[in-house]
């Protein structure tokens, strides 16, 4: 089945009935994003995402976001040994040593890519600066992975980042806009 239908919406079929779901795909999924702190925002949880389901990393969000501040760059750029093992002992959090470590890793990488350009405008430049529209047939014609997403990931990395391979770049692409890849029949698919 291609899509989900509630409240008489059609609906991609990854949303399920959960409400954090169908916010998440109703008002942020796909929606262009030119908020420098949101980007740096989603492109860290999509790399906690890694090996999990979006919904875990949704259902997290939030203590994430206390126990960054916001996901404030410069202190997470700033964080300590100390604190990274004091987050790995938080069970509101995704407790794996790694995604710990890069959330620093890539907090001062971030900052490092700021000082050098517009992180915005540098992040949008893999799909030319607009929105592209893809016209998937079905969903599970849509790829884990494009050229963008290729080209993105290998950028990062040179840049200092990691957690940051093609199928995360893509999902981070497809979750701030710079891809619609809402189904054909989705209500929101333009």
């Amino acid at each position: 089945m291609d899509s989900f239908v509630m409240d008489e919406k059609v609906r991609c079929s990854w949303v399920t009935a959960d409400p954090l779901y169908i916010a998440y795909h109703d008002q942020e999924w796909g929606v262009p994003c030119w908020d420098g702190k949101k980007l740096f925002e989603m492109l860290l949880l999509e790399g906690l995402q890694a090996g999990l389901s979006w919904i875990t990393v949704l259902r997290k969000r939030e203590r994430y976001r206390h126990v960054t501040d916001g996901f404030c760059v410069e202190k997470l750029a700033a964080w300590s040994d100390e604190d990274i093992e004091a987050a790995l002992q938080d069970k509101g959090l995704i407790r794996n040593r790694r995604k710990m470590e890069a959330l620093r890793r890539n907090a001062r990488a971030f900052l490092a890519l700021q000082e050098r350009f517009d992180a915005v405008a540098w992040l949008w430049q893999f799909t030319g600066g607009v929105t592209l529209h893809n016209r998937w047939q079905r969903e599970a014609d849509i790829p884990a992975a494009t050229e963008e997403s290729h080209a993105m990931s290998r950028a990062l990395k040179r840049a200092g980042f990691t957690f940051v391979g093609p199928t995360i770049c893509y999902a981070f692409m497809q979750a701030v806009g710079m891809v619609n890849d809402h189904a054909g029949d989705c209500f929101l698919k333009l």
